[in-house]
């Protein structure tokens, strides 16, 4: 009888745990993270008796969680390239949509600037046209100053979220620390799995996923969870920290690192892949520094380009023009890891090469180097200034050693654009020292009897007024066909892109239409000059109804200036605006193939172990019907055992 009520009880008490868990399913169905359980349950080991073994019911070997390690890593791998993409295309939106609005795009206020010069070219002495002219180029200089100044707010932006998601990161490493603990007692003291405990470390694991790619490693019973290139975040029930420092050769750049042991080890934005905050790092080198530099690069050869043409005219005073915009020189930081106190600086010296990379500066005991951030490009050295000069003459700019000494190991950053936008300034503000005018007249004698005619004439940056306080005379004589000047100096010619070189006092041959270049100027001669015609070269008085300069200011929108001379300013700013707009599309587009692919995971690990509730709720019948059928068999058991005691 005993036998009997022992069955009952054992499947009443297995019915109870099926039904209890099954419950337990349902109330967790939208629970993120758990997985569904199941009661494992086989019958209690028979008895021998001499007629075979008879049974003694049922017995509950182990509640399990149904749960796929496999499709587990698959969700936190899509979870972190989903982060990263996300991420990266939220923070290069803000630039798209700034460079896209037409209200604070560059492109107007360009068009403004030189529609302006063109206005002064076609009246060249109106105090109004020339006002205009600086009201627009004070116009384009907020513009720049404008952008410049919300990528850097963005920037200052991507600093505060890389802090808090590292703050993200250290709390989730706590509380898997002290999950690892409180699983392993768990087990240590019943031996059994404390499934719900286990449900809540995975969906941390995916949460931290999502913050930064991890890779876990399964010892015993706890995870060891890494970052970057096996650095370790959580091992047992020890967590480790990052946290964000200043970089050493850029104060304004926050850099990651992990505390370890009392020192820290910095984790470079290579290292650290997928996640928010992979997406965070990667789109300030990818994206944001390039958008700056780009910036810096445009107003930087703006105003050399223009700069250097102003100095070659003439303002209404009968003075050559000096420079219309000011810049900052390029920006040089010194590591705070150097071991001397020498101070560098920089300056550009072609515009027209300057890249948008940044460059690091650094020296071994031997050799300086100087290596080009954006592909790894590096040049050598013994001497500081040789290598500036080499420098110099690919990049665009060069650097020296103001004071102090470098020591072996020190280095130093150099950033040739990025503060060019935000330190473009118009550096005058009198309308009469717009130099407008060429600074030199050319004429032909009136007594001449050829049919020869000299061109207006041009100047460059070798060029010096005083050269013209007397006139310089070009003497024609048939007899060589060539010219003599007067007073005598050396001279090039220039035919058909072939330059001759000819010694001060020298006849210099004529060729109709030829460049004659001498004193930093430049005249043609054209037609055919008769014997003892003379051609003067004078300064002109003082600028006034002159537009020559203004019109080779105006060119210089058409000018191909930019990249070594391969696009002009505005150009430059298109294709600015043309690659940030592609890449903007592309982070969307595989942001959006990003989340479906996680989601097809998702859905994967759910049909898994996620919970079906029709399915639950089936079970719970059965497991009804099972719990009642026991209590059936625990009844009659008893009427049994009444029966038996009231025969006896």
């Amino acid at each position: 009888m005993s036998n009997i009520l022992n069955i009952s009880k054992s499947a009443l008490s297995a019915a109870q745990v099926n039904i209890t868990t099954t419950g337990h399913n349902i109330a967790n169905a939208t629970t993120e993270g758990y997985s569904r359980q199941v009661v494992v349950q086989s019958a209690a080991i028979t008895q021998a008796t001499g007629y075979g073994y008879v049974g003694k019911g049922v017995q509950v070997v182990a509640v399990n969680r149904v749960y796929n390690d496999f499709l587990s890593s698959q969700v936190n791998s899509t979870q972190s390239k989903l982060g990263e993409l996300s991420t990266y295309h939220t923070q290069i939106s803000q630039i798209d949509n700034l460079l896209a609005d037409s209200s604070v795009g560059l492109t107007p206020a360009l068009d403004h600037f030189f529609t302006s010069i063109g206005n002064v070219s076609a009246d060249a002495d109106s105090p109004v046209t020339r006002q205009s002219l600086l009201s627009s180029a004070s116009t384009l200089v907020s513009q720049f100053h404008g952008l410049a100044a919300k990528l850097t707010e963005i920037g200052q932006g991507v600093n505060q979220q890389i802090s808090a998601t590292v703050n993200s990161i250290n709390s989730y490493a706590t509380e898997l620390a002290s999950l690892n603990d409180q699983i392993n007692k768990s087990i240590n003291s019943t031996g059994d799995s404390p499934n719900d405990l286990l449900d809540k470390r995975d969906q941390l694991i995916t949460e931290l996923s999502e913050q930064v790619q991890v890779s876990v490693v399964k010892d015993g019973n706890s995870y060891n969870v890494y970052v970057g290139s096996g650095q370790p975040l959580v091992v047992g029930k020890t967590a480790f920290s990052l946290s964000t420092e200043a970089s050493d050769t850029d104060p304004g750049r926050l850099e990651v690192v992990l505390s370890s042991n009392g020192t820290t080890i910095p984790l470079s934005e290579k290292q650290l892949t997928g996640g928010n905050l992979a997406g965070l790092l990667r789109f300030r080198s990818e994206t944001l520094d390039e958008a700056q530099n780009t910036m810096g690069r445009m107003a930087t050869v703006l105003a050399s380009s223009f700069n250097a043409q102003h100095r070659l005219g003439m303002d209404l005073n009968g003075d050559m023009g000096g420079d219309f915009f000011s810049l900052t020189d390029p920006v040089v930081t010194a590591s705070t890891m150097n071991n001397s106190t020498g101070v560098v600086s920089a300056s550009i010296t072609d515009a027209t090469l300057l890249t948008t990379s940044n460059y690091t500066l650094s020296y071994d005991g031997t050799n300086y180097a100087m290596t080009r951030a954006s592909d790894g490009k590096r040049w050598t050295d013994t001497s500081l200034s040789t290598l500036s000069n080499t420098v110099s003459a690919a990049e665009g700019f060069s650097f020296t050693l103001d004071s102090g000494t470098i020591a072996s190991g020190d280095s130093f950053m150099i950033k040739p654009t990025a503060n060019g936008a935000s330190g473009l300034e118009l550096a005058i503000s009198d309308v009469s020292e717009i130099a407008v005018a060429a600074p030199i007249v050319t004429d032909a004698a009136s007594t001449n009897s050829g049919t020869a005619t000299i061109s207006p004439g041009t100047v460059d940056s070798n060029f010096a007024l005083t050269s013209v306080a007397s006139d310089i005379t070009l003497t024609y004589a048939s007899g060589s066909n060539s010219f003599t000047l007067s007073p005598a100096q050396s001279a090039t010619v220039t035919v058909n892109g072939t330059t001759t070189s000819y010694a001060s006092g020298a006849s210099i041959p004529y060729t109709a239409g030829a460049t004659i270049t001498f004193g930093g100027i430049s005249v043609a001669i054209s037609g055919k000059p008769a014997d003892g015609d003379t051609f003067t070269i004078g300064s002109n008085v003082d600028g006034k109804g002159d537009n020559r300069n203004a019109l080779l200011l105006s060119a210089l929108q058409t000018t191909s200036l930019v990249a070594d001379k391969t696009a002009t300013i505005e150009e430059s700013y298109s294709q600015l605006v043309n690659t940030i707009g592609n890449k903007t599309n592309e982070m969307l587009v595989t942001s959006q193939s990003a989340e479906i692919m996680h989601n097809q995971a998702v859905t994967d690990e759910q049909s898994e172990s996620g919970v079906n509730t029709d399915e639950e709720a089936t079970k719970l019948i059965e497991y009804q019907q099972a719990y009642q059928a026991a209590a059936k068999l625990l009844s009659t058991s008893g009427q049994l055992f009444d029966y038996l005691l009231s025969v006896m």
